[in-house]
């Protein structure tokens, strides 16, 4: 008689432990899914797709930034930000400067390898987690100097194929920021 309650108790222990298997596979799943992207963002440049590879696994994300990089003497930069659950995933800058002023970029992490030149503008770099490029721009009313930087977590994404992915994202970005901020206009 005491064997029959054990008997009735391993198949409804078994039972419970596959079933909390299967619940701990779900939150998992839940947990590992990808953020769900505006269909475009960052001014407007980027598609859901394009961003995808930085973005990781989350739930929330939030984009912050203006609608676009149209730039002038007074509004003379332009940031977006994309952050999943609260972590930094992606930086789009774009910056005005009078003609004759260069920018100076700082020197890339020692510990990571060297930048790229990147044959895009006057003068562009792509490195491991990023890509600027500079540019001068002449219109018939203005002329001023440009910088464009893109940045990400690749933290996520295949090694080595970073710097393919920004070269890319970069090249889109440039077109359109050309025509946002009015260079050569």
């Amino acid at each position: 008689m005491g064997r029959a309650p054990r008997a009735r108790t391993a198949p409804l222990l078994a039972g419970t432990l596959v079933v909390a298997a299967v619940l701990t596979g779900c939150a998992e799943e839940k947990k590992a899914a990808a953020p769900q992207l505006p269909e475009r963002t960052c001014f407007g440049v980027f598609t859901r797709s394009d961003l995808e590879p930085l973005m990781g696994h989350g739930e929330t994300v939030t984009v912050s930034g203006p609608v676009d990089a149209r730039l002038t003497a007074e509004r003379r930069a332009a940031t977006c930000t994309v952050d999943v659950d609260g972590r930094g995933r992606v930086l789009v800058s774009a910056t005005r400067q009078p003609l004759g002023q260069s920018f100076f970029w700082p020197p890339t992490d020692q510990n990571q390898p060297a930048p790229e030149p990147l044959s895009l503008g006057d003068k562009g770099i792509v490195w491991n987690t990023g890509a600027r490029v500079a540019l001068t721009c002449k219109g018939a009313k203005d002329s001023f100097e440009l910088e464009l930087g893109i940045s990400g977590s690749v933290e996520h994404m295949k090694p080595g194929t970073s710097r393919a992915l920004f070269t890319s994202l970069m090249t889109k970005y440039l077109e359109s920021a050309k025509q946002q901020a009015g260079c050569g206009a």
